[in-house]
């Protein structure tokens, strides 16, 4: 890639590694990375107002440059004008579920502390608002988005990838 767009957005199912990766194109590009979760959830997993959401998603892509790890639906409308580019993380759901699974077991054990000081337990995992029954409520829809948009992208510029090796490759272009 030759041009280094300044506003790009990673979105994939949960558990696809789109934190990771957004991190990982803030390094190497020197773009702010910005956590979807940190705008959206409160201390004791409250969720942000949904206004408010919007207006934090909005005040950030108001910037020139950032890399952000996610899409939500209920602010997309706000952040897709905004983006040059969507990396869409397209990978099989054992992948994305075996990660989610780990993760979530690594930090309900070790209570490492993510967006705004909350923790993972095991109670949440068996949760009627559990993250692993969201990755299946919306695994097909999140994967049929990024096709849809590498079909007919919604801003100037789609990188769809299938697996993680792609994706590496792809980051070594930056």
């Amino acid at each position: 890639m030759t041009w280094t767009p300044e506003r790009i957005v990673v979105y994939g199912v949960t558990g696809s590694g789109k934190s990771t990766l957004a991190a990982r194109i803030a390094e190497r590009t020197g773009l702010p990375y910005v956590s979807a979760d940190d705008l959206t959830w409160l201390p004791g997993w409250v969720a942000v107002p949904d206004e408010e959401q919007r207006r934090r998603i909005a005040e950030v892509c108001a910037g020139e440059r950032w890399v952000l790890d996610a899409a939500y639906t209920k602010w997309k409308d706000v952040v897709l004008p905004r983006t040059q580019l969507i990396v869409g993380l397209d990978y099989p759901r054992w992948l994305s579920l075996g990660r989610l699974v780990r993760r979530t077991a690594l930090r309900s054990l070790t209570r490492e502390r993510i967006c705004n000081g909350n923790v993972e337990s095991f109670r949440q995992v068996f949760s009627a608002d559990s993250i692993i029954r969201w990755h299946f409520a919306s695994f097909a829809r999140k994967r049929a988005r990024i096709r849809e948009w590498a079909a007919e992208p919604p801003c100037p510029t789609v990188v769809r990838v299938t697996s993680p090796r792609e994706a590496r490759r792809w980051l070594d272009t930056l």
